[in-house]
């Protein structure tokens, strides 16, 4: 019998390949961004320390959204990632898209931030 492949299991393998390239530093944090059927999260992280410096997501109440699980509010919360950045003297950093294709609400996130001053 043919096991069924579990999507989210193939997207965590592909994650740790991308893991194994990508490491946040002092000086160049990663952004990580992690997508539920309903939400959207983005957070900058320092893993020399392991520290999470800036982070956003689709259920702040700064954004008072409705829906938390479509574009609209990727871009949003891209932005608001980005002005924190901003905040907190960060302005590049290395993109990890989390294992998900650089596709519709992962790509609305990274374009949002690019354009709100983050560089990578």
């Amino acid at each position: 019998m043919i096991k069924k492949v579990v999507r989210n299991d193939v997207r965590k393998a592909r994650h740790a390949r991308v893991r194994n390239k990508v490491a946040g530093t002092s000086a160049v944090p990663r952004l990580n961004v992690f997508r539920s059927n309903s939400n959207i999260f983005a957070q900058i992280i320092d893993d020399e320390k392991g520290v999470t410096l800036v982070s956003a997501s689709s259920i702040d109440k700064e954004l008072k959204l409705e829906n938390g699980g479509n574009i609209e509010a990727a871009t949003k919360v891209g932005e608001l990632l980005a002005k924190r950045a901003k905040k907190a003297k960060i302005t590049e950093v290395v993109f990890d898209r989390g294992g998900y294709l650089y596709h519709g609400r992962v790509k609305a996130l990274a374009e949002a931030a690019r354009e709100n001053g983050l560089n990578f």
